[in-house]
């Protein structure tokens, strides 16, 4: 059984080796991993697990819709103007008052993502419009691209959407209940430190100029209109929270399409839809794509025994050992397989620290934090290379981005790895 599982395991790594050797795309070289596991498994069984393909291409559906619903709703804001507007107010408002300036521009870069679950969210919808006013700041290039870098992975792996959380508690029959405090402590921190440890110094912002290289938000642009859409959003979502016996569950889907709605009907100028969603769904398709190899990855995995095997490795592993190897080893696993790490090695390292008596919220929470810290890594590097053409760094990516991005990810994966030792002393962070 050992052996069976472990060829099949080396043959799929060797298959995915082989894809990368061919400039195929991550997606592309996890499908061949997992379609080389499914002709082992003909050729010892005798029949090709098309059912278990189809299966594990929906297992992720309904993270899919909250991609494309949350997505299509910051698209939204954003083509009405309103994330334009948030932006010049507060360069407008505190300008003058540059701690006040970091601090409200870390909570505009926080936001798409902690919406949508994905780092290039943020670094898309707000990137550009936050360097323009980080460099009027009088912060270079390379600090510019960490700080954007940083705040779009803390906002990946803020709540409410925490996409690694979810998919790990989904493989490990665990509820995604109690998981707020501990990722907004943790990703806010994260945020904050990044932000005002690399931009704290610089310049007075040149208001005149930062102004003139700002998009213009329509006329009839306010903040009423901005915050409506936000207001209905956490509204439905603390609804569901503050009367869970009386309030329908309608999921995350359909709360953003309601939301959605409302910053259609607000919008100072008549928006273009269908063009919206369209545009949506196809800056999405690799993401989709992700999602769905993934689950074909996980489920080909466990028929063939090959997960389990890799379970049975890493559950028998020392806890010790995890504290000094989690930090290098989850955000290198995130560089090479991006979300399938989390129900790969998520489920089994949740299940281990549950068995050893730690606190599991506490400890996925960290875990979910430290993932998105490896999406500025190679091979796929998604979220770094996101932030390099958006804002046409040209500098070094490794002399220059990545090392000024280490301070900042080091302090957060010390951080997290704290929360996970002394995970049972902050279980008061957990809330239903």
């Amino acid at each position: 059984m050992y052996f069976y599982a472990g060829l099949v395991l080396v043959l799929m790594v060797i298959a995915f080796i082989v894809g990368k050797k061919l400039k195929l795309s991550v997606e592309l070289c996890m499908l061949c991993a997992a379609l080389t596991g499914s002709v082992v498994y003909l050729i010892s069984d005798g029949e090709f697990p098309l059912r278990h393909i189809v299966e594990g291409s929906f297992t992720y559906l309904d993270v899919v819709l909250i991609f494309i619903t949350a997505t299509f709703f910051m698209n939204l804001l954003k083509e009405s103007g309103g994330i334009a507007y948030l932006v010049r107010k507060i360069v407008v408002s505190f300008h003058k008052r540059r701690n006040v300036c970091l601090l409200l521009l870390t909570f505009v870069l926080l936001i798409p993502g902690a919406l949508t679950g994905a780092g290039a969210a943020t670094v898309l919808t707000v990137g550009t419009l936050v360097g323009t006013v980080l460099m009027y700041m009088g912060i270079n290039k390379e600090k510019t691209a960490a700080i954007i870098f940083i705040c779009a992975a803390m906002s990946a792996a803020a709540p409410p959407i925490n996409l690694w959380a979810m998919m790990a508690a989904a493989g490990s029959n665990m509820p995604y209940v109690g998981f707020f405090l501990p990722l907004l402590v943790l990703t806010v921190t994260g945020a904050l430190f990044a932000m005002f440890f690399l931009g704290r110094k610089g310049t007075p912002i040149d208001i005149n100029k930062a102004l003139k290289e700002l998009p213009v938000p329509p006329e009839k642009m306010n903040g009423f209109r901005v915050g409506v859409p936000f207001l209905v959003l956490f509204a439905l979502i603390l609804a569901s929270r503050i009367w869970p016996f009386q309030m329908p569950i309608i999921g995350l889907p359909l709360m953003f399409i309601l939301a959605s709605l409302s910053a259609i009907i607000l919008s100072p100028k008549k928006l273009k839809i269908l063009d919206i969603a369209t545009h949506t769904v196809k800056s999405l398709i690799p993401l989709i794509g992700m999602m769905i190899v993934v689950g074909i990855l996980i489920q080909i995995m466990a028929l063939t025994g090959a997960r389990g095997l890799i379970s049975l490795g890493v559950v028998t592993l020392p806890v010790i050992v995890l504290y000094f190897t989690l930090f290098i080893i989850l955000p290198v696993s995130e560089g090479l397989l991006q979300y399938a790490v989390a129900p790969l090695l998520g489920v089994p390292l949740i299940l281990l620290f549950n068995m050893k008596g730690l606190n599991p919220i506490i400890a996925l929470s960290a875990m979910a934090v430290m993932w998105p810290v490896g999406d500025i890594l190679p091979p796929t590097a998604v979220v770094g290379r996101a932030v390099v053409m958006e804002l046409n760094y040209k500098g070094n990516y490794y002399k220059g981005f990545l090392k000024t991005s280490l301070i900042p990810m080091l302090f957060i994966l010390l951080l997290a790895t704290l929360f996970i030792v002394f995970s049972n002393q902050l279980s008061f962070l957990v809330a239903g």
